[in-house]
């Protein structure tokens, strides 16, 4: 498949809200490949469809880089508990800054079979499910940020 170009802070797309997706269409289907291979390529643990330039409500996640998930007009319908941590972005590159977030979430989408589910995260997954539906509203982490962005520290820095 391909590699799509992520879009960064800034750029008017990742301010605007998305469409509903209505049907699986070959389109549709290559763009969740390309999503997921842009995730990948970029090290990121959950990537929206308006980071990539597309303003569909589609969202790919995997924080353990063996579980992948696609969530299609995804709808968060519970919140819980509460989580404060570092929070990054493919869209805010070499930044972080600490995000409070719930620690589990329920959630409703559509898997690639256009069909209905629900399901229910904790901790890092519940923190990027929150954080890519934010995308698809046109939000960026950046504006529940505690504080000042911080820095990500070179990868050479970190060896040192």
């Amino acid at each position: 498949m391909a590699l799509r170009k992520i879009r960064e802070i800034g750029d008017p797309v990742l301010y605007k809200t998305s469409k509903e997706v209505t049907s699986m269409t070959l389109r549709n289907k290559m763009l969740i490949e390309d999503m997921f291979d842009t995730m990948y390529e970029a090290d990121g643990v959950g990537l929206a469809a308006p980071q990539v330039g597309v303003l569909k409500r589609i969202v790919v996640i995997d924080v353990t880089g063996e579980n992948p998930l696609l969530l299609i007009n995804p709808m968060i319908l519970e919140t819980s508990g509460e989580q404060t941590g570092s929070e990054g972005c493919l869209s805010v590159p070499g930044k972080t800054g600490v995000v409070t977030r719930p620690n589990h979430v329920k959630v409703r989408a559509q898997n690639k079979e256009m069909e209905w589910f629900e399901m229910e995260a904790e901790e890092l997954l519940a923190r990027a499910i929150c954080h890519e539906v934010d995308h698809l509203d046109g939000h960026l982490y950046v504006e529940k940020a505690e504080g000042p962005l911080q820095d990500v520290p070179d990868e050479e820095e970190e060896e040192e």
